[in-house]
This record gives structure tokens, C-alpha cells and sequence, in this order.
């Protein structure tokens, strides 16, 4: 594995925002034990892909604030990175898939803090976002259904 690491121009860490951020600085430090270089992790490229808006770090019985102290921007590290942002939704582009449109609009709507919560059911988006069921049985066609139709 060190051979790897050392070789690696290019490290894609992807869903890295449920990480914990000393998984972070623990892959700098033996990125620059290994490759004998001072820069940050070693000099190799670090590509880490997620939505911060999805998914903190899960820490079993701990407070939000220390699931907001754990997360990958409280590291010293975070200060190196280079943010962007993607703005195309390919599968729409290249698919014309008008459904996967909805549904990445409702949950950026979602993640944006934008959507209204429905008082009477507590549900925290649109009503077209949701499939009620009334059994399981109903539920394994349902989801046969979309995924086989």
C-alpha cells in the first residue's frame, strides 16, 4: 500500500464529508512520512468529493457541536483547499432525464434550507418527493416497479 501511495499522483477521496478530519490530517502525515516531503500530503493531489450540505461525520453519543468540530472544514488542512463547484447536472445533460432534474432540484432545495416543512405531517419537502405505502408488499412493487419497469 505505500508503494501505491507514494506512486499516487491523485487521491480521490469521494463521500469524504462523513469523515472525521483526523482521517484527513492522519493521510497527511503518512503522505509526507512516506514520500520524505513537507508539503501538504506530500505533494500528492487530494480530490474530496461530497456535499457538505448531505452528511456530517456520525459520532456515536456526541453533540452536534462535536459532530461540526470533527467535519473536514474544522481541520487545519481545510485552509489548503481549493473549493469548486459543479453546476451541471450531467445525467440531466446528457440523458435528458427530466425526473433525475426534479429530484436534484427538490434536494438542493433541501439542502439549501429552502423548503417549507408541511406542519400537519412534519415531512420537510414537496409531496410529489415522497411515496406513501400502506404495506410492505406494496412497497417491494413499488420500488420493482421504478427500478424494473
Amino acid at each position: 500500500m505505500a508503494k501505491v501511495l507514494v506512486a499516487s499522483k491523485i487521491i480521490i477521496w469521494d463521500e469524504c464529508t462523513m469523515a472525521h478530519k483526523r482521517a484527513l490530517e492522519a493521510l497527511d502525515r503518512t503522505l509526507k512520512d512516506l514520500r520524505n516531503d513537507s508539503r501538504c500530503f506530500g505533494g500528492a493531489m487530494i480530490l474530496l468529493s461530497d456535499d457538505f450540505r448531505q452528511t456530517l461525520p456520525v459520532i456515536p453519543r456526541s453533540t452536534a457541536a462535536d459532530e461540526i468540530n470533527a467535519c473536514l472544514k474544522a481541520s487545519n488542512l481545510w485552509r489548503y483547499v481549493k473549493k469548486l463547484q459543479l453546476s451541471v447536472n450531467m445525467r440531466v445533460a446528457l440523458l435528458n432525464d427530466l425526473s433525475a432534474d426534479d429530484s436534484s432540484k427538490q434536494l438542493l432545495t433541501i439542502g439549501n434550507g429552502r423548503v417549507l416543512v408541511d406542519k400537519s405531517s412534519g415531512l420537510i419537502a414537496p409531496p410529489n418527493f415522497w411515496n406513501f405505502v400502506s404495506s410492505k408488499d406494496e412497497l417491494i412493487n413499488k420500488v420493482l416497479r421504478a427500478r424494473y419497469p
